[in-house]
């Protein structure tokens, strides 16, 4: 274990008047080494240009701090859901937001942008997979560049689809283009789909089986708020969920897992980040009774 290498961080925000500056100076302020961002607000299309967004001084902050660029993750919108044609402008919407965000995203710097498969509406999970791999094939196809899109597994809320591995794989193999896929599997998802979640080698096993971990890119790691099978998708702090901190911590230093970014998307409390006292605990390996309180 000497020779693992981790790369832990959370979510950041990036807002004006420092935008990427300022969400490198964030994660810094936490203790990580890499971090999540939106390049805009995740609920709609609207986006300033990079040129607007302080790239370059958030990469000179980067590279003092001996961070490895290509371990920052973007997040696409929540807009985004190519897996339902039934609306043809949304779909068209989907592909056009996707385009754009990966273009963002090479130019921020960053290698993988983590998407939201999308839910199927009463189309079906067989026609949403098929929709997804469609969606992907037209956006790759007017794309040269080598960042990857990771599908994240979900939950199970309402119509949602890649809630198993095998629909997240039916995804990447239905796409033209299986190279540019990866995927990031979130620990609050993958429980609340019915995972047993505390059989952390297990659950690896079987992700190697059907998926192979040379797909996974980035590793969410977050409490649940619910039971396992709840299809819930309610993420809770470190420690004060149904997962635990014992079980969060052998996802963050399992062997296997070596080297692949792992980002907390835990909830704020009493209106601030849980972030730095979270990550502390998690290198450590020790967890602090109370430490919310």
């Amino acid at each position: 274990m000497s020779d693992y290498k981790l790369y832990i961080g959370s979510h950041v925000s990036m807002n004006s008047p420092e935008f990427y500056e300022g969400s490198v100076k964030e994660a810094l302020s936490y203790g990580a080494n890499t971090f999540m961002f939106y390049t805009g607000a995740p609920q709609n299309s609207y986006r300033k240009p990079l040129s607007e967004l302080k790239i370059q001084e958030g990469k000179k902050l980067i590279k003092e701090a001996g961070i490895d660029e290509s371990k920052i993750i973007v997040h696409a919108p929540y807009i985004i859901n190519g897996a339902n044609k039934a609306r043809e402008d949304l779909f068209d919407l989907s592909i056009k937001v996707i385009s754009s965000e990966i273009k963002r995203t090479a130019g921020f710097g960053c290698k993988t942008i983590v998407l939201h498969p999308g839910a199927h509406v009463g189309a079906g999970a067989e026609n949403a997979i098929k929709n997804i791999a469609e969606c992907l094939d037209i956006v790759f196809s007017q794309d040269n560049s080598d960042v990857r899109i990771a599908i994240e597994t979900m939950a199970g809320k309402g119509t949602e689809i890649g809630i198993t591995f095998e629909q997240v794989r039916a995804i990447i193999d239905q796409c033209h283009y299986p190279e540019r896929l990866g995927v990031c599997l979130d620990t609050c998802h993958i429980s609340d789909a019915g995972y047993d979640i505390k059989d952390v080698d297990g659950i690896l096993k079987e992700f190697d089986r059907v998926i192979g971990l040379d797909k996974l890119l980035v590793v969410h790691i977050n409490d649940s708020k619910n039971p396992m099978g709840a299809h819930k998708d309610r993420h809770e702090n470190i420690g004060y969920g149904y997962i635990g901190f014992e079980t969060l911590y052998k996802f963050v230093h399992h062997p296997l897992l070596n080297g692949i970014p792992k980002i907390l998307e835990t909830p704020y409390f009493n209106e601030k980040p849980p972030y730095k006292q979270e990550i502390q605990m998690l290198k450590d390996g020790q967890y602090i009774e109370g430490w919310r309180e």
